[in-house]
């Protein structure tokens, strides 16, 4: 029997599904442009708490369908079989299901639409398709918001994902619109017959893997090849061919794997790692201080604290790509419906089961894309203590509800990952984090509880120690950063902050001290040198291997050669697949790290010896499929340079001479909360202030016996100057998750 396991030489944009294998019938073209045209439907009110919500979430999108394109087309998007690639690469990356292209025929314009609107330079048609996630049937709470909202949740997304590419080609110098629910002007049915992503079966459609599906349509002047329609056997060809995943695809097995688990867990067996009390790091939780948003290093770079070159390249660094500008739009529509009012009436007694609750909350993160989602009681030092204006902020939610959007493998296996699709990897988990914290508080208000989202473009809690406390990971050698054992540190958070009464996750433990402790792969493949050599030690309460945050922040902000950086998510040997289609060898690593810990020490060297010689952290171009380019004002240019690193396994560092380059800003080095321009750092000063760091051991020993939080853990207190807003810096969306201010 033949046994597809997922591919490393299947190209990124094929998808997910093996369309390439299907029977193409070039007839049926003759039958759709024959066909009446249609006239546009009604948009029906939605249906319940949830699909109100989602609505609302949906038109915010299609206030983005069309523009002016930039005045220069991009270089290299003369070849319409690359810039194919790169348009269904840009589809699959933001999660559509399917994705096919064709010629618009005169008919496929609905009835009634002027001349103007029909857009006639638009010549093609990229057809994005997304399946209906699944209404649980083990949950009824999450049953009832979910059931009326399945088409609507859908159509959402495929508006997320359709005006996100129009922007992306638009971007790119030429013309496009994004035609979605409740606006349409094109057919989507008759285009998705033409794009070779449906059948006809009477008067509905048919795809030959998916059920019910959503659609959504983006019409352009891009030239790019077309896909051929289905014959009708392709309905028939889902074999045992397809459950063992043909070409490399996604096999049948691992969709039913997924559709099996119950509705409010994740796809990652997190059930299965061990449970404690708290974390396997150190936290003397009475000495971490509250600290301002003010003091995060991407937040001083902004206030010209880094200097000139720092503050300019704060404004553009993560959204000089073409895709990563294109999803700009979505994060920064989204911050005003981050908070509201609450139903004073609503019925609060079909709530009052905190385990019922959970589930519940967890069910519909997960049908509404989340991949890891854990719960917590929000510890007093992860409220920020000031806004970024110097306003002081109210610790005013008992529960976070912490979900992980996963930065996507494949995409990262074909970067260096500090190359030109870095920053639009951070974009898409913030967008699509937003848009899932977002519509969730949006439900809870109207159900009756307080609840805000918390997203990276604004935030009223530090996301990391929520990660931690909610059992989502553990602290690494990266620093301030959690890994999870099943996707390691690829991943992007949200947050939920709200009162709903809910049952708490407990923090996990999989070993993952004993591996950091031994595994330097980070440290040794960081460009900049950012991530330590030695021994954790205690800094501002927690024990932590504790990064140059200057060092990686400048970095990030002004790589000349690509857009942001997250080379060490791309090198950790944690960052894997471990699904069904996933290699066994890694299957097999993931099962023993997480359920043989006593065999850590053993497997440590070898592991990490292991992960060098197969390559991993290596660019695979089988997954590489964008295009390297940078937005310079309001055109894409060809950049000046691209980073092309690969692992480097003979490097050594002297881990002591490395710790004696690192600054520590500890909390009394921060800026003032309410500071009304730069605040130089004073990185002579941070180095001299590693003098002041203590042992874990030494830390604990001095808090068991009573003694007192050093001094350097209190903040910078304000400095009454009034109004941070008031400097007349300008502040973009998103400003970026900061991984400096514990």
């Amino acid at each position: 029997m033949l046994v597809y396991a997922r591919s490393k030489n299947r190209s990124y944009s094929l998808g997910p599904f093996p369309l390439e294998t299907l029977a193409r019938d070039d007839t049926v073209l003759s039958a759709e442009t024959t066909r009446p045209r249609l006239a546009p439907e009604p948009d029906n009110q939605p249906r319940g708490l949830l699909a109100t919500a989602v609505r609302d979430y949906r038109e915010l999108f299609a206030k983005f369908t069309e523009d002016s394109h930039a005045p220069e087309t991009a270089p290299d998007t003369d070849d319409p079989a690359r810039c194919t690639v790169d348009v269904k690469g840009a589809c699959y990356f933001l999660n559509a299901s399917q994705v096919g292209i064709c010629e618009i025929p005169e008919n496929a314009w609905l009835a009634g639409m002027a001349p103007e609107d029909q857009a006639d330079s638009h010549g093609q048609a990229v057809v994005i398709l997304v399946e209906h996630s699944r209404v649980p049937a083990d949950q009824t709470i999450a049953a009832e918001w979910i059931a009326p909202a399945v088409t609507e949740t859908a159509d959402m997304r495929a508006a997320e994902i359709a005006t996100s590419l129009a922007r992306h080609i638009r971007q790119m110098g030429y013309a496009a619109r994004a035609d979605v629910a409740g606006h349409r002007k094109l057919d989507a049915d008759r285009l998705a017959v033409l794009a070779g992503l449906a059948v006809r079966q009477g008067d509905r459609l048919a795809n030959p893997f998916v059920d019910a599906f959503s659609l959504a349509v983006v019409s352009t002047d891009y030239k790019l090849v077309c896909d051929q329609p289905l014959a009708a056997s392709a309905l028939k060809e889902k074999g045992l061919r397809y459950w063992w995943g043909l070409n490399g695809a996604q096999s049948g097995r691992e969709r039913n794997r997924r559709a099996k688990r119950r509705s409010y867990d994740s796809r990652y067996p997190m059930e299965t790692v061990k449970r404690i009390d708290r974390p396997t790091t150190l936290i003397l939780d009475d000495e971490v201080p509250r600290v301002p948003k003010r003091a995060a290093f991407f937040e001083r770079a902004l206030q010209g604290d880094l200097g000139a070159k720092a503050q300019r390249e704060r404004n553009r660094f993560a959204t000089k790509h073409p895709l990563s500008r294109a999803m700009t739009h979505g994060i920064r529509g989204m911050v005003p419906m981050q908070d509201g009012e609450v139903n004073s009436g609503a019925d609060l007694s079909r709530f009052t089961d905190s385990a019922e609750n959970t589930k519940a909350l967890k069910a519909l993160s997960y049908f509404l894309g989340a991949d890891l989602t854990g719960i917590c009681e929000i510890p007093r030092y992860a409220w920020y203590s000031h806004k970024d204006d110097g306003t002081p902020i109210e610790m005013r939610h008992r529960y976070a509800v912490v979900m992980l959007i996963d930065q996507e493998f494949d995409t990262m296996e074909g970067a260096s990952g500090d190359d030109w699709i870095s920053g639009a990897q951070s974009m898409r988990g913030y967008l699509r984090g937003a848009e899932i914290a977002g519509v969730m508080a949006e439900l809870l208000r109207q159900s009756g509880f307080s609840a805000r989202s918390q997203t990276n473009a604004d935030s009223d809690v530090l996301q990391i120690p929520l990660v931690l406390w909610a059992g989502l990971g553990e602290l690494s050698r990266i620093g301030e950063l959690v890994l999870n054992p099943f996707v390691g540190p690829r991943f992007k958070s949200v947050v939920v902050t709200t009162n709903i009464p809910l049952e708490v996750d407990r923090p996990i433990d999989f070993g993952l001290q004993t591996f950091c402790s031994g595994c330097l792969k980070c440290a040794r493949e960081c460009p900049c040198d950012a991530i330590p050599f030695g021994d954790k030690v205690m800094f501002n309460g927690y024990e932590i291997w504790k990064p140059d945050v200057e060092r990686c922040a400048r970095y990030r902000v002004t790589n000349p050669y690509g857009s942001a950086c997250g080379r060490c998510m791309k090198t950790c040997p944690i960052n894997k697949v471990v699904d069904a289609d996933g290699a066994l060898l890694t299957r097999a690593a993931s099962w023993l790290g997480v359920n043989a810990m006593f065999l850590k020490p053993l497997m440590v060297p070898i592991a990490a010896w292991a992960d060098d010689a197969l390559g991993n952290g290596k660019r695979n171009p089988a997954k590489k499929w964008w295009f390297d380019h940078e937005v310079i004002g309001d055109v894409a240019v060809t950049p000046k340079g691209v980073n092309q690193r690969e692992i480097d396994p003979a490097r050594k560092v002297d881990a002591v001479k490395h710790a004696e380059t690192v600054a520590y800003y500890h909390a009394n080095m921060m800026p003032p909360p309410d500071a009304p321009g730069p605040v130089p750092v004073d990185r002579k000063a941070a180095l001299k202030a590693g003098e002041l760091l203590e042992t874990p051991d030494e830390a604990r020993a001095r808090a068991a016996a009573g003694g007192a939080a050093p001094a350097h853990y209190t903040p910078t207190p304000p400095a009454g100057a009034g109004d941070v807003a008031a400097t007349g810096v300008e502040r973009p969306y998103p400003p970026l998750e900061d991984k400096t201010a514990s």
